[in-house]
């Protein structure tokens, strides 16, 4: 399918702006550069919001706690942003976290785990699981229910919740559902038909995944589940998923392929491709009116799982 128009007018609009890309700038410059491109977005009235610390296995995890309107207990979803774990916050996922509370009536506790090179592999999935397990411990002192439980995330978000939903499974708490949009989850290739076909040209490349992955982990690294759970030898026994792909993504395939490994594994599985859009979509629903869809059915596969 041809590139969505409206991709099609902001692809065009970016190119004419110009500049280097995230590749070739500082981190930290990276850094402030993606809180401009996905700022908090207030007007999506939520119950309530607030920001908490939590204890993490090497200091405090912030933390944002986004309620419903209404009485709980509510399920609960944690939901790690994206930005190819170097770049992205709570800011940067405000617009999402906001969108999946009000459309599923849940309790979204969005993380600000460790990001690289700072903080590499696997800073990131040890905060992620061990806000998890704050959440589970802690329910009741926010209105959540800790027997629905759900892990989401897109890009770097979407492997820290296949990365989580791993360790959860050999340790606990049960989770009802994951939810993975556009998931990194092969650190160790570049060069499947769509990291091919999509290398340039629509927003995330391959050299700034590779940038991504450099900052991350190391080579040998990525051979481990936690950092590629394409890779875990073993997929039974997780929980129902909705994996979520972009037809001009460089990760396409590799997101498509957890699907059909799950699938093989007897996990229940729904793979979907949006044909016409790029990596990215899931927090573009105020800018970008074709992915409202997407969102709704993200949020009606998790408020079937969670309720």
């Amino acid at each position: 399918m041809p590139l969505h128009p409206e991709y099609e007018l902001l692809l065009k609009q970016m190119a004419d702006i110009g500049g280097p890309s995230l590749s070739e700038m500082p981190v930290e410059q990276g850094r402030e550069m993606y809180r401009m491109m996905q700022p908090e977005n207030p007007s999506l009235v939520v119950g309530s919001v607030h920001d908490k610390k939590i204890p993490g296995p090497a200091g405090d995890i912030s933390i944002r706690i986004y309620t419903p309107k209404g009485k709980g207990p509510f399920p609960i979803v944690l939901m790690f942003h994206g930005g190819g774990w170097v770049i992205g916050d709570l800011v940067t996922a405000d617009v999402q976290s906001r969108e999946v509370c009000r459309g599923t009536q849940t309790i979204v506790i969005s993380v600000d785990y460790r990001l690289a090179p700072e903080h590499r592999f696997p800073a990131a999935a040890d905060d992620c699981f061990a806000a998890l397990k704050w959440a589970y411990t802690n329910a009741q002192h926010f209105d959540g229910d800790p027997t629905r439980l759900a892990v989401a995330g897109d890009s770097a978000g979407g492997n820290l919740s296949a990365v989580v939903a791993q360790m959860a499974k050999e340790a606990g708490p049960d989770l009802r559902f994951q939810l993975l949009v556009y998931p990194a989850t092969d650190g160790s290739r570049f060069d499947t038909e769509s990291y091919i076909a999509n290398a340039d040209g629509y927003m995330l490349t391959l050299d700034s995944m590779q940038w991504f992955w450099e900052h991350y982990a190391d080579a040998e690294q990525r051979l481990d589940p936690r950092a590629s759970p394409l890779l875990a030898k073993d997929l039974s026994g997780l929980p129902p998923a909705m994996i979520m792909t972009a037809e001009y993504d460089p990760l396409r395939d590799e997101g498509e392929a957890y699907g059909a490994r799950l699938a093989d594994a007897g996990v229940i599985v729904e793979t979907i491709r949006f044909d016409g859009f790029i990596h990215g979509f899931f927090a573009q629903t105020q800018t970008i009116s074709a992915t409202r869809p997407a969102m709704q059915k993200a949020c009606e596969a998790l408020e079937s799982a969670l309720n």
